[in-house]
């Protein structure tokens, strides 16, 4: 009895959980198939950054690797925006990247602390990239994480190349309040106001208070005083619109405030010099308009500051010059200015140098030098005075010349270096030379040999020959020689100033003529005679 009671409970039991589990089954199923038409309980991977390039054309991209790309800073094609950025990012990306067409398949990982992986195809003639983030979650390649760590990077690099920038950079709102400013800006605030930088709080005045005023990019020169005792600070201020508000740069230009002023008091000094120069002063710019001139050139061409200063070309102030009659009249009109043409290539060569008599009777030295860029020197110089001793000078030596041309006596003049500078007719006569025009110069060597040629031999030669030499102290003496034809010449030897020496001949008469002068012998016997 007991048995059966316990065998029909198992029956009843079986029966009831065979009954809930096809209710569970029954019930269930309705929920699987609007299950399948909805979304997945657990995502699936993300779409991954993928490039298929056909050589370097890109042909297709997914939606994060453009992203991608258009995160990536720079100009130029998509290859060399990708390429650049994964070299930097991957060792020997570039060198890698060429073996692929002979392996087919390569994976790169990138360098330490980059947590980047490239896996390159080749299929045929198309390449296909694909760019993943081992950092992110399953490393899927997320466009968020790829081109958010790019942007962050670029935005690290412009802030370390702003805060490191030696110029003042600070930008300003609508209303000219500063709203950010960079190092170089705070440490300039910081020294005008005599604090530290860390006693600074915002909102910070501004330094340049009238740097709101400029207009587009124009530029504007700021001098900057600081609160103590230090020197001035120049800087070139510029705006750029931004926005509703601007954006400023003060650049450092205290290197150009100081070269301008150092130039401009070396123009004042040579203004000064060039105004008590005598030599009249034009100069000329690449251009051949006058630049430049001094007092002097007005009063040597006698023509009015005014036309100077009104900047005249190079041929309408030799035209002009041509009025005042202060350049040579030339024959014609034509080949006047076929001169001045040629004056200016020479000039600018530095080749010109030429001398103007003009119908006054005065002369100029005329001067073309070339100046750095392009431009060209004239110096006009008025050498009537030196010209007018020169021809005095030049009348005297002919004078003389002619004297001594009167005399009978052979006479030739040596300088102490024993060159021939003086010599009359008859020493031409005599000798059968003319020194006038022998080519090169003429020594006493070379005039004791034309000497002892036309004579017999004699001691008396090479005695003159040390005389006309000699340093120390000298006193006139003569003697005798013997021509070849049997005359004798009386022969006496002068030193003069200067250490020069004369040397005189004369023929001597057979009753004895000047020989009695001389003492000595027909075979050139050396005497002294009282200076």
């Amino acid at each position: 009895m007991l048995v059966s009671i316990t065998l029909v409970l198992g029956v009843v039991a079986t029966s009831v959980a065979a009954a809930i589990t096809a209710l569970l089954v029954f019930s269930a199923l309705p929920q699987a198939r609007t299950r399948s038409k909805a979304a997945p309980l657990l995502p699936g991977p993300l779409e991954q950054a993928i490039f298929l390039f056909d050589g370097h054309e890109l042909v297709d991209a997914t939606g994060p690797a453009r992203a991608l790309l258009n995160a990536i800073p720079g100009a130029g094609s998509p290859w060399s925006h990708l390429s650049v950025y994964l070299s930097e990012r991957v060792s020997d990306f570039e060198t890698e990247f060429a073996r692929l067409r002979e392996r087919g398949e390569i994976t790169l990982t990138g360098k330490a602390g980059r947590n980047i992986q490239i896996h390159a195809e080749s299929l045929g003639n198309m390449t296909r990239l694909t760019v993943t983030d081992l950092q992110a979650e399953g490393q899927a390649v997320l466009v968020d994480t790829l081109s958010q760590r790019a942007q962050e990077e670029e935005i690290t690099a412009l802030r370390e190349t702003l805060e490191a920038a030696p110029i003042i950079v600070w930008r300003e709102d609508k209303d000219g309040m500063i709203i950010w400013a960079n190092s170089a800006y705070l440490d300039c605030l910081a020294e005008k106001e005599g604090v530290d930088r860390d006693e600074i709080t915002w909102p910070i005045p501004a330094i340049f208070p009238n740097g709101a005023s400029l207009k587009g990019t124009d530029a504007q020169r700021q001098m900057l005083r600081n609160a103590s005792v230090g020197p001035t600070r120049w800087y070139e201020c510029h705006r750029f619109p931004s926005g509703s508000g601007g954006l400023n740069f003060a650049i450092p230009a205290d290197a150009v405030v100081k070269a301008e002023v150092s130039l401009r008091e070396f123009v004042q000094t040579l203004t000064k010099t060039f105004a008590h120069l005598p030599i009249g002063l034009a100069i000329f710019d690449r251009q051949r308009q006058l630049a430049l001139f001094n007092p002097a050139l007005v009063d040597l061409t006698s023509v009015g500051a005014d036309f100077f200063s009104a900047r005249p070309t190079l041929f309408s102030f030799l035209d002009r010059l041509r009025e005042a009659q202060v350049i040579p009249e030339p024959k014609d009109y034509r080949s006047w200015r076929a001169t001045m043409a040629e004056l200016e290539k020479a000039a600018a060569s530095g080749l010109y140098e030429e001398t103007w008599t003009l119908p006054s009777g005065q002369t100029y030295r005329v001067t073309g030098r070339p100046h750095p860029d392009g431009a060209v020197a004239f110096l006009l110089e008025d050498i009537s005075a030196e010209i007018s001793m020169t021809r005095h000078f030049r009348s005297e030596i002919e004078l003389g010349q002619s004297v001594v041309d009167t005399l009978d006596e052979a006479i030739a003049v040596f300088s102490p270096a024993g060159e021939l500078i003086l010599s009359n007719t008859c020493y031409d006569t005599l000798w059968g030379v003319e020194p006038g025009v022998t080519l090169g110069t003429v020594t006493i060597l070379d005039s004791i040999r034309v000497w002892q040629a036309a004579t017999e031999a004699s001691p008396i030669w090479g005695e003159i020959r040390d005389f006309v030499g000699s340093f120390s102290e000298r006193a006139e003496w003569g003697g005798d020689a013997t021509l070849h034809t049997g005359e004798t010449l009386a022969c006496r030897v002068v030193p003069l100033s200067g250490g020069a020496t004369l040397v005189g001949f004369e023929r001597q008469t057979r009753a004895g003529g000047t020989g009695q002068r001389h003492e000595g012998h027909a075979t050139g016997t050396r005497s002294q005679v009282s200076a």
